[in-house]
């Protein structure tokens, strides 16, 4: 395989970011948003309390296009959302799924400015070939492919304007619709999800970073020759601006109607893409909509972006197993240990049973040693149902017990189990899910993950922050 390199190659040295935070940058983009969030909140008003029915078909499909022609951090908001059961009405969860791979892209007048600004006045000389039309258009960026003069095909990902002072208002308005939010429903307490929120979104206008969590893939994926990571072209890469080795694929959609031979080979290779990583070197890959994996001609899949990296402190791996275990072996105290273990505190009996139910039905695939499909799916949304039997119990709970804090650390993790979940549905995948997952985590140890995660994170100069 082509992905096997030596960690030590490093990116071409980042210049300051041009788009630094500015006043008018903030001020554009509160009135931006702050139309579009008041045009989304005057209408469901209307609903609520004016008895107004609105068309929510058509209100989802208005809203999605405002925030995919916004860009930034509100459309990948967006994105998580439509990805968590129940956190909107499936008429709206349904179209925002559409902004993972069909976000309006950026023309070329606005490319040419950008690869000046990142690579030189003479940027075009150094490809034999540069794509007008971008292939991919994301929340934060757009992907052109291009061609280099010794003939490598490689995907040129190019950060959208301002964005600094796009994540700043987009996060002041999220945080104002969290506090608005936990007036009307105080099951649960949001602010460390707002934290987590905003960590990654920051970190994803680095592209530096992310050129270094792609050499991370690269290492900690070597031996899995069913995945496969982009190389990094350091000469080609900026702050804003990476450049990666092409990956030729098809979209995962396109053989959901394949030989069930094919689907659950499919089905495998991404359950190792992401769960050899977390169990092995505490790390996931907190972004897995469709847009972010293609599939080869051997049915191997390619593996992309890496801007939504998340490393956990080997402690907080631990007590996933450890409650895997507990639920596994119906022990109620064990339980409990794994919840305080991730930073859940003062919990009533009434919480804990509560919790029990959703962690139930994320781990039942796999405490059911036969071969199954991975779920249902159900009001269009993987865990939806079962999600809002959670909620409504917990809001009921709140009264008595007050409302739970869920730890940061949840908000990928959930949206990886639930996004991979969904995708395997889609497959139609039938995996003795217990004996794969057993298997993995087999060896697990905390003090070797705890020394290997160290060492790999100082080798590929991966901040511990992320650990917070």
């Amino acid at each position: 395989m082509t992905k096997k390199k030596k960690p030590a190659e490093t990116t071409a040295p980042s210049k300051p970011l041009e788009d630094e935070s500015t006043l008018g940058g903030r001020v554009k983009r509160y009135s931006q948003v702050g139309t579009t969030m008041a045009g989304l909140a005057a209408k469901l008003v209307r609903e609520k309390y004016l008895g107004l029915k609105i068309e929510r078909g058509d209100h989802a499909a208005e809203l999605t296009s405002a925030l995919g022609n916004l860009k930034g951090p509100l459309m990948k908001v967006g994105q998580i959302l439509a990805t968590i059961p129940d956190a909107l009405p499936e008429e709206y969860a349904r179209e925002l799924q559409h902004l993972q791979s069909n976000a309006p892209p950026m023309g070329w007048p606005f490319v040419k400015r950008r690869m000046k600004s990142e690579l030189g006045t003479d940027w075009e000389q150094r490809f034999r070939k540069f794509e007008h039309d971008a292939c991919a258009a994301a929340s934060l960026g757009q992907v052109h492919k291009a061609i280099t003069h010794d003939g490598q095909a490689v995907a040129c990902k190019l950060q959208y304007p301002d964005m600094k002072s796009a994540i700043e208002a987009d996060l002041k308005q999220l945080k104002l619709i969290f506090s608005l939010y936990e007036r009307y429903d105080q099951a649960i307490r949001t602010d460390d999800i707002h934290q987590e929120l905003s960590a990654r979104l920051y970190e994803e206008l680095d592209y530096h970073l992310e050129a270094k969590h792609c050499r991370l893939y690269v290492h900690m994926l070597k031996d899995e020759t069913g995945v496969h990571v982009p190389d990094v072209i350091p000469d080609l890469s900026t702050t804003r601006l990476l450049t990666t080795g092409w990956l030729e694929g098809e979209k995962i959609l396109n053989f959901v109607e394949a030989s069930l031979e094919t689907r659950n080979q499919l089905a495998m290779n991404m359950f190792r893409a992401w769960y050899v990583p977390l169990y092995h070197y505490g790390v996931i890959h907190g972004d897995p909509h469709l847009g972010n994996y293609t599939v080869r001609k051997d049915f191997s899949i390619n593996l992309l972006d890496f801007g939504c990296i998340r490393v956990f402190p080997p402690g907080f791996i631990g007590g996933v197993i450890e409650l895997y275990h507990a639920l596994l072996h119906d022990n109620r105290d064990q339980a409990v240990h794994a919840y305080e273990t991730w930073g859940f505190k003062n919990l009533s009996t009434e919480q804990i049973d509560i919790l029990n139910i959703w962690a139930r039905f994320l781990y039942a695939p796999v405490m059911d040693d036969r071969v199954r499909p991975i779920g249902e799916r159900s009001g269009g949304v993987y865990g939806r149902e079962t999600a809002q039997k959670v909620h409504e119990a917990l809001r009921a709970a709140s009264k008595a017990s007050g409302s739970v804090k869920i730890p940061r650390e949840f908000v990928f993790m959930d949206r990886a189990a639930l996004g991979l979940g969904s995708v395997f549905l889609h497959l139609k995948a039938e995996i003795n899910w217990y004996r794969v997952f057993n298997e993995l985590i087999a060896d697990f140890d905390q003090t070797r993950l705890t020394q290997r995660q160290k060492q790999t994170l100082k080798t590929f100069d991966i901040p511990h922050i992320l650990n917070t």
